[in-house]
């Protein structure tokens, strides 16, 4: 397949964002960040795509995003998930953008974000959140047409989602998404519809903040067992095809008072416990990816 070279992908040493201080309260930057793991598993197996690294240092990715990227590890997430120029890739509920920032203006046409339809909400606090989400999202593409006027934004039922057409996609893409779903009984649908809308043999990647073991439906701590995961995949139909320590952080005990919004970027926590929590640094999390047979 011919690769189309965007020459709005500026190529920036990715030293130089690294390097690039952190703004405000939220930001990890001195959390004595770890560097990634040499050994990990999966990425040694695969070679990342060229114009990944050129989305990384992308002018356009705001100072905060990058000051994550060694807690979030997106080279190495990315290329242990397979992602590929000329993919089309799904990323369910992108959130403020961190990884619509890489993903968009590097897969152009072949990136679809993800949200929850505020219509398919009842009316109050919920479709004012979705509302506000959507809207977020539509203000950052607006803001940057050069990076991002080819991404495209889908609204889902999450009670019935669907994604876009039955077997369109390479790849679906969910980053510490899974415990709000289990949360809301949502969980299963929500697996279903990343199976329905991927090609035979699409990848499912998924980043979610690890617990020591399984947790109860109603766990508010943010975490979830590393084997849930695996079984509410497995019961849509997709196959573990491996699981990598990338995004691991063994310093997170798990044991916040507000869950993992104690620890960064959120830092839920009294002002007098900050450097405790900022040498934590962000939480452990489980890097998976599933294949659809």
């Amino acid at each position: 397949m011919a690769v189309r070279l965007s020459p709005l992908l500026i190529p920036i040493f990715l030293a130089a964002c690294a390097a690039t201080p952190a703004t405000g309260a939220g930001a990890a930057a001195d959390a004595g960040a770890p560097a990634p793991p040499a050994s990990a598993a999966g990425v040694s197996m695969r070679a990342p795509d060229p114009l990944l690294d050129q989305a990384l240092g992308g002018a356009w990715r705001s100072a905060e995003n990058v000051a994550r990227d060694p807690y979030r590890h997106p080279r190495e997430t990315l290329t242990f998930f397979g992602i590929e120029t000329g993919q089309t890739v799904v990323e369910i509920a992108p959130g403020a953008g961190w990884y619509a920032e890489i993903l968009a203006p590097w897969l152009r046409t072949g990136y679809v974000a993800a949200v929850v339809d505020p219509q398919a909400q009842p009316e109050g606090r919920q479709r004012d959140g979705a509302a506000r989400y959507k809207g977020n999202l539509e203000t950052l593409f607006a803001g940057k047409p050069a990076q991002f006027s080819d991404a495209r934004v889908v609204g889902y039922d999450p009670k019935a989602p669907v994604f876009g057409p039955a077997g369109s996609a390479d790849a679906v893409l969910t980053f510490r998404n899974v415990h709000n779903w289990r949360m809301a009984g949502q969980a299963e649908g929500m697996f279903k519809g990343f199976f329905d809308v991927l090609k035979p043999g699409g990848v499912l990647g998924v980043v979610e903040h690890r617990a020591a073991g399984d947790v109860a439906d109603d766990d508010r701590s943010g975490y979830v067992g590393q084997d849930q995961v695996i079984a509410l995949a497995t019961a849509a139909g997709f196959r573990l095809d491996e699981a990598s320590e990338i995004n691991a952080n063994p310093r997170d005990t798990r044991n916040h008072p507000n869950g993992v919004w104690t620890l960064p970027p959120t830092n839920n926590h009294d002002a007098e416990d900050r450097q405790q929590y900022q040498a934590i640094g962000e939480s452990d999390r489980m890097t998976l990816r599933f294949i659809k047979p």
